[in-house]
């Protein structure tokens, strides 16, 4: 629920066209050829490229950042849809244990205000000082899995892959909450109940 909260505060800026000519000496690739996928090539159906080339950096650093957050909101709605939570309290003071905290969307609603503030501080603490938006390339010393790609190629490779899979997880965990408020069944009900449209009469697929 909480990088879902994340999703909806930016996605609007997510979904920024994939191209220019410059290379990142940080990812050593060129930003062209990252994100570009078969049949669309590069999309860029508003033409900034040509507009507002300036910009491209700013965006592809958007898109890849909101992807890493859509992607953690996927994984995290398949957990908890599966009744995988913490132990304890999520907040002793209102007795209310992380059990307790309802699955989908409901679920921001059960936390208690000054939860939230504390959600939304550490966003700021990890915007600004720890993976700072100011740093486009999105590379912040972690590695992959721990270890460091030197290999231009397979760096290329996987960059391609987490722009791809962040893209789809946008449109997923965005998918997710739409059909979560047209049906009122989160996505583990939906499955449970063979609702897995919501065009259909509750049974199958359409």
């Amino acid at each position: 629920q909480l990088a879902i909260l994340s999703v909806l505060a930016g996605s609007a800026a997510a979904f920024a066209p994939a191209a220019q000519t410059s290379t990142s000496s940080a990812l050593k690739v060129s930003e062209l050829e990252l994100g570009v996928t078969a049949p669309l090539g590069v999309f860029d159906p508003l033409g900034w490229l040509e507009s507002e080339p300036e910009a491209f950096e700013r965006r592809r650093a958007v898109e890849r950042k909101h992807g890493r957050v859509a992607m953690a909101a996927v994984v995290g709605v398949i957990v908890h849809n599966n009744g995988i939570h913490f132990d304890g309290y999520l907040s002793p003071s209102a007795g209310l244990k992380f059990e307790d905290v309802p699955q989908g969307i409901d679920g921001i609603r059960a936390i208690p205000s000054a939860g939230l503030i504390q959600i939304l501080l550490f966003f700021a603490l990890v915007e600004l000082a720890w993976m700072p938006a100011s740093k486009y390339d999105g590379d912040y010393g972690v590695g992959y899995f721990g270890n460091d790609i030197a290999d231009p190629e397979e760096k290329a490779r996987k960059l391609n892959v987490e722009l791809n899979n962040g893209r789809a997880a946008m449109m997923g965990i965005m998918g997710n909450m739409v059909v979560e408020v047209l049906t009122g069944q989160t996505m583990a009900e939906q499955y449970a109940a063979g609702h897995i449209s919501p065009f259909g009469d509750g049974q199958g697929v359409f």
